[in-house]
């Protein structure tokens, strides 16, 4: 039976956070040893926090923790999932006070992990409802950002919603098999990925394809005005959900394999060689593309980089690469003070853009020890478990990337293969 966890609450920098009691001490001088074999073949999924040395109730009273303070706390200062009427509800941007698709997707893949159906099923339909686009340019897409009544602020999609409502929808009809309507997780999967890539079959649609017909990578935003279509966002490259694809999809099985082998390249030419830190945007070539004082330089976006490269690895093991880079993007945090180090940088580390040690960056970090296999890996997990949970105007964004390292961490973040269609 689950036991809350009793906590501190400390002021820092003027938000509140949760410190955990009772923390583990790191496992020093030891390499980790990731598998040779992915988990998609194996089955295997590690727990890098029982490798580490905590019990299963500790690791699984931390999820139930985390989950329960994220989906069911405090109105004002923990939970950012809130319901709406018997059958709705939504993923706040507590920083912005908006629902993105962003966070709507991570509160699906969130729920589907941890096998919590009635939750799962209220996100996907307050998306449908709201954010899904029934005509005009961006038909068949969502838009990225809605206001809590509803209302859409932009009709513009968002790639990652995409990527990540597609992912959680085909776990879904593997995990709890299909049911009718927009509960038939599986046919929705393949119809968010229909419309990313044939959007453009319709000369009359407007708007562009989610992923780049030539070289076969994820755009930063599908919009046909400006050149947005024209560049990415490593964070938004999944490889590890493109091969699933390449083997579930209905069609374009072909496209997916190309993708997922086009954006292990990318990775390798859009991370620094000596840091491993990527941009927030790149050029299709990896070189980083400047818009303002964010998109050359390594912040909030390119946090997800280390885990996405990390997560490829684990569950498919497709190139040594990962490694080396997640033990280049590891010594160098560790080298500018792991219990220290800031959140944004020009990506040949010169230059710390900012003050904050960010909960989100740290959890990320973490979940890159997947695919590492140096010592520094395990101080890494421990900074990561020992780390305060955000609450207060800024927990959404370092909550939900908290917990999707913590699943990966613990092997809870795990493959469900849908339902063979004939």
């Amino acid at each position: 039976m689950f036991k809350k966890i009793p906590t501190i609450l400390l002021l820092v920098s003027g938000l509140i956070s949760v410190v955990w009691p009772g923390a583990a001490s790191a496992q020093k001088g030891e390499n980790p040893v990731p598998p040779t074999t992915g988990a998609f073949f194996s089955g295997e999924y590690r727990n890098m926090l029982k490798e580490w040395g905590l019990s299963d109730e500790e690791i699984q009273a931390r999820v139930e923790q985390v989950w329960s303070q994220l989906f069911y706390g405090d109105d004002e200062t923990e939970r950012i999932y809130y319901p709406v009427d018997d059958d709705m509800a939504y993923i706040v941007d507590t920083g912005n006070d908006d629902v993105r698709t962003e966070g709507m997707s991570y509160g699906m893949m969130i729920a589907v992990q941890l096998d919590k159906q009635d939750e799962f099923n209220r996100i996907w339909k307050w998306t449908k409802t709201y954010m899904y686009n029934e005509d005009g340019p961006f038909q068949g897409y969502f838009a990225w950002h809605c206001n809590p009544d509803g209302s859409k602020i932009d009709e513009g999609p968002a790639p990652d919603g995409e990527i990540w409502f597609a992912m959680a929808l085909f776990f879904a009809a593997g995990r709890w098999g299909n049911g009718e309507g927009i509960f038939d997780y599986q046919a929705e999967a393949n119809a968010i990925l229909h419309a990313m890539l044939h959007h453009e079959d319709d000369p009359s649609s407007g708007s562009k394809n989610m992923f780049n017909a030539e070289t076969r990578m994820v755009v930063f935003s599908p919009s046909p005005y400006g050149a947005v279509s024209m560049h990415t966002d490593p964070s938004y490259h999944m490889p590890h959900y493109y091969e699933l694809w390449a083997r579930w999809a209905d069609d374009d099985n072909a496209f997916w394999a190309e993708a997922a082998t086009a954006s292990r390249e990318f990775f390798k030419t859009a991370a620094h060689p000596a840091t491993g830190l990527m941009p927030n945007y790149a050029e299709f070539d990896g070189s980083p593309k400047p818009a303002g004082d964010y998109g050359e330089f390594f912040g909030a976006d390119a946090w997800r980089t280390p885990m996405n490269v990390a997560v490829d690895y684990a569950w498919f093991a497709a190139d040594p690469w990962a490694i080396e880079q997640s033990n280049r993007i590891q010594a160098f945090f560790y080298e500018v003070g792991i219990r220290t180090y800031t959140d944004k940088w020009r990506i040949d580390g010169s230059a710390s853009l900012t003050p904050w040690h960010s909960t989100g960056l740290v959890a990320t970090n973490a979940a890159a020890s997947l695919a590492a296999t140096e010592p520094i890996a395990w101080e890494f997990i421990e900074e990561f478990w020992n780390e305060p949970l955000v609450t207060g105007r800024y927990r959404y964004y370092d909550g939900m990337l908290y917990m999707l390292s913590l699943l990966h961490l613990s092997g809870q973040f795990r493959i469900y293969e849908p339902p063979a269609v004939s």
